[in-house]
């Protein structure tokens, strides 16, 4: 029970971000629940993966992107406007923030080291989350990428007869 709460709560507060973020990219309003579906979808794969099968946020997140972009291409065809108008409001949520704080915790706390064995630590500490905050990025970007180019056909013709459109552009 208590894992259901955790993944629908994580549900929850990812799609209420992912429609913060997509009211201010200026996304149409009737994709906005679409953003929510896709966010949800990706960050709860994300955090089943972490909690259940105990795999590191970095496939998690690269494996929740795949699942967004997968989601956002048939969403695009609904709503006739791009996957991507979808895909990078819900993947918001999933922006490593801790790792890139901790990052520069750790450089401010090497600044002020005293001694070497100090300063090692907090730069051990600094490179870590730098190099897990910079792959879990480089995995949300190949994630949300590979299903445009999979299908390629489907996800770049998804607003071709759209609203205002005609077929003869």
């Amino acid at each position: 029970m208590e894992m259901f709460l955790t993944i629908l709560e994580d549900m929850i507060f990812s799609a209420l971000a992912s429609m913060g973020f997509a009211s201010i990219s200026n996304t149409p309003r009737s994709a906005m629940k679409y953003c929510a579906i896709t966010a949800a979808i990706g960050h709860c794969l994300r955090t089943i993966l972490m909690e259940s099968a105990g795999m590191h946020i970095i496939p998690a997140s690269t494996i929740g992107a795949f699942a967004i972009a997968l989601v956002a291409i048939p969403c695009a065809q609904w709503v006739k406007c791009p996957p991507e108008s979808f895909s990078f409001p819900a993947m918001l949520p999933m922006i490593p923030g801790m790792y890139a704080y901790r990052t520069v915790q750790g450089l401010v706390l090497c600044l002020g080291a005293n001694d070497q064995g100090t300063f090692l630590h907090y730069f051990y500490l600094m490179c870590y989350n730098g190099l897990t905050c910079t792959l879990i990025i480089a995995g949300l970007v190949v994630g949300v990428s590979m299903p445009n180019f999979i299908f390629k056909k489907l996800s770049f013709t998804s607003t071709k007869n759209g609203p205002g459109r005609s077929d003869d552009l």
